[in-house]
């Protein structure tokens, strides 16, 4: 027995204004709090936790290694110049003009700046090695180690300098030999401004140095 589709509908009772109001009062503080909850940023609903230090032992196992290196080079190096190499002799080109050989005998900081100013850049010097040493244990980036290594050696290697040729203790005279037209440098100087280099790479890309101000994601 089929349902007659000629029967009339039944009215449909609407609903009473006190109900409909109570109805939108509960929906409506359910509909914010889910709203609220899915415009919350990402950072709320990942927490962040401090990166753990790569230790003493590590970071200087990978530190020394380069910064002896750098040190090694740079040293060698000079002794080569000063074999090869007469004082004031003309430039011998390496890369044609763009980079030649021509010993000089530098009182002052890497590329030849700050000349006469050799006690204040040893004090400088030995501040930047004490310092590196002391905090390699909080370094939490490799890239980082790689970088203070850089800067480690080539301080050590003018250091060296400054504290054991003429004239004298601790105002000895750094070997310069790589003429690059305004400056005239050596290894140590180009690990120190390759090391600055990759600084403002590393600080551009927000990777962190040290244990207290390193943050990453879970």
């Amino acid at each position: 027995m089929s349902k007659n589709s000629n029967a009339p509908d039944e009215p449909v009772t609407p609903l009473e204004p006190e109900l409909a109001e109570q109805e939108t009062a509960t929906v409506a503080p359910e509909i914010a709090t889910a709203a609220q909850e899915s415009s919350e940023p990402e950072s709320k609903q990942s927490p962040t936790t401090p990166r753990r230090a790569l230790g003493a032992v590590k970071a200087l196992s990978l530190l020394l290694p380069v910064a002896l290196f750098v040190f090694a080079a740079d040293q060698l190096t000079k002794v080569w110049a000063e074999s090869a190499l007469e004082l004031g002799d003309a430039p011998i080109p390496f890369i044609g003009t763009f980079i030649q050989f021509r010993l000089i005998y530098n009182p002052g900081a890497a590329l030849s700046l700050a000349s006469g100013q050799t006690w204040i850049l040893t004090l400088v010097s030995l501040g930047v090695v004490v310092f590196i040493a002391i905090m390699a244990k909080k370094l939490v980036s490799r890239a980082w180690v790689l970088t203070l290594g850089l800067i480690l050696g080539g301080a050590l290697g003018n250091l060296y300098d400054r504290l054991f040729r003429a004239p004298g203790f601790p105002q000895g005279h750094v070997v310069d030999f790589l003429d690059y037209g305004p400056f005239i440098g050596n290894v140590a100087d180009i690990a120190i401004v390759g090391a600055a280099i990759l600084v403002a790479i590393l600080a551009f890309t927000n990777i962190p140095a040290f244990e207290e101000t390193a943050e990453v994601k879970e």
